[in-house]
């Protein structure tokens, strides 16, 4: 059963005598249902035509201050850009579609530029799977996004202000939403097309996505009048190559007058030459990532500052990887490679996780604790006693200045840190070592030294003596990520 009714013949004859394909007519008609937008261009366009057989009686599109005379259908082929430049005139259009035949070779829809014709059949899909296949990467599912001309919008436009003045005639109304989406309506055609050639299904959530950026230079320029009447509407904008986005062009269209719109872009638009282009086609897998203890870090150590014990979590971001699917027998092997290739860094518990299971290591920045060993040395002599009162120190609030060292990299501020307990070990006369448990952030050396004064209190005043630090480790990052594993 054809999908429009006997309601809408009258604006589907107008659109295809001006020069609009069956898939733009069907989404100006409010067809939106999918089955008749996937059925081949070819055989639309027959069904269209039959449907269509019985609208004999002629078709009298109005627009502003119309001329006493009828244009003869004849002289329509050269005089309709210049009617409708400026928004002046009367068209008469018969029912045999002689505007479409202008470009009966090329037939090139007013509307869509070609995007719901040859861009949405078998051959074109078909092209686009090629160059996937062809690009190396591994995937189970896809996404697939199309970026289209902003000129499109214009285009639209211009087609729903035709059709909406045609069927006010008709005492009916016609809003924007009441028109089905081009988008849409490719998505619709292509997304089982593109299923089906590649073997795997459609996922708006798939990590590997496949983009196709389409073009028409023909009719670049259609948006540059809406730069003169909207101003405020195209700014320039950072990585952006032309202020005519398809935001701005849309929030233009929402503000400017009809009026003003018709004197300056013609209704309907004009038929185009070619169709758009493939301006590219590019495939991009997301993000993979690989987990596990002692390598880049959860936070950072100084160069002289050892990681020891069970390590501290570490995560490597595989950016657009063609390959995504690893055994853990696989894993397990690199972190072999890896350990036998330098006996200064160690890794364990290799693993593939998820962007969110990141989530869980930023969260330990600031929320774990991080337990140290540090060899402290002071200018006075020390006795074992002079060092013991420390191990009664609980939940020592501290605030610290951003260190001198680290100034020219991080904002100058104070944060509150807490030293969560002490033990104190004596040496000799000017040594002795300690061991912290703190919060997450706390610099270590500042709080041994002080600073200059910029951490307060430190061990420095808390002795009342001279100290520093001559040897620090990390003995355990207190978090639970990533999962351990079994060797």
């Amino acid at each position: 059963m054809f999908p429009l009714t006997e309601e809408s013949k009258h604006v589907a004859q107008l659109l295809l005598n001006t020069g609009t394909c069956p898939r733009c007519i069907f989404r100006f008609c409010g067809v939106d249902f999918h089955a008749p937008y996937k059925l081949p261009y070819k055989e639309l366009l027959s069904e269209l035509q039959k449907f269509l057989e019985t609208e004999k009686d002629e078709l009298i599109l109005e627009v502003m201050n119309p001329p006493p005379k009828k244009i003869r259908l004849q002289e329509l082929e050269d005089s309709v850009d210049n009617l409708s430049q400026n928004g002046e005139g009367r068209i008469s259009v018969s029912q045999d579609g002689s505007i479409a035949s202008k470009n009966s070779n090329l037939n090139v829809c007013n509307i869509c530029l070609g995007i719901l014709q040859e861009f949405c059949e078998k051959d074109f899909v078909k092209k686009v799977c090629q160059k996937v296949e062809a690009s190396g990467f591994e995937f189970t599912s896809l996404v697939f996004s199309v970026s289209f001309p902003p000129q499109l919008s214009v285009r639209e436009h211009a087609a729903w202000l035709l059709v909406k003045q045609e069927m006010g005639k008709q005492s009916l109304s016609l809003g924007r939403d009441d028109i089905v989406q081009l988008k849409e309506a490719y998505k619709w055609i292509t997304h089982p097309l593109f299923s089906e050639e590649l073997g795997v299904p459609i996922d708006g959530k798939s990590l590997f996505e496949v983009s196709v950026v389409f073009a028409h230079p023909e009719t670049v320029e259609d948006c540059h009048f809406l730069a003169a009447k909207c101003p405020d509407c195209f700014k320039p904008a950072k990585n952006k190559q032309s202020v005519f986005t398809r935001m701005a062009v849309m929030k233009a269209l929402n503000k400017i007058k009809e009026e003003d719109f018709l004197k300056q872009f013609p209704c309907p638009p004009n038929s185009p030459k070619a169709t758009c282009a493939v301006l590219e086609i590019e495939c991009a897998h997301g993000a993979v990532f690989v987990a596990g203890f002692n390598f880049s870090s959860s936070g950072r150590e100084d160069v002289d500052v050892r990681t020891l014990g069970n390590g501290r979590p570490f995560a490597i971001e595989l950016v657009n990887p063609h390959r995504v699917h690893f055994t853990s027998q696989e894993i397990k092997e690199l972190q072999q490679k890896i350990n036998n290739s330098s006996n200064k860094i160690q890794v364990r518990d290799l693993q593939l996780v998820t962007r969110e299971a990141i989530g869980h290591m930023k969260e330990g920045e600031e929320e774990k604790t991080k337990t140290y060993s540090a060899l402290i040395w002071t200018n006075k002599v020390i006795q074992k006693k002079d060092v013991e009162f420390l191990n009664d120190i609980k939940d020592l609030k501290i605030d610290q200045k951003t260190p001198l060292r680290v100034l020219h990299r991080r904002p100058l501020a104070v944060r509150a840190r807490v030293i969560h307990s002490m033990e104190s070990h004596y040496v000799d006369e000017h040594h002795f070592r300690l061991h912290l448990k703190t919060q997450a952030g706390t610099y270590i050396k500042e709080f041994v030294h002080g600073d200059f004064g910029r951490t307060k209190p430190n061990i420095g005043s808390l002795m009342n003596v001279t100290a520093d630090i001559l040897e620090l480790d990390v003995e355990s990052v207190d978090v639970d990520w990533p999962p351990a594993l079994d060797d």
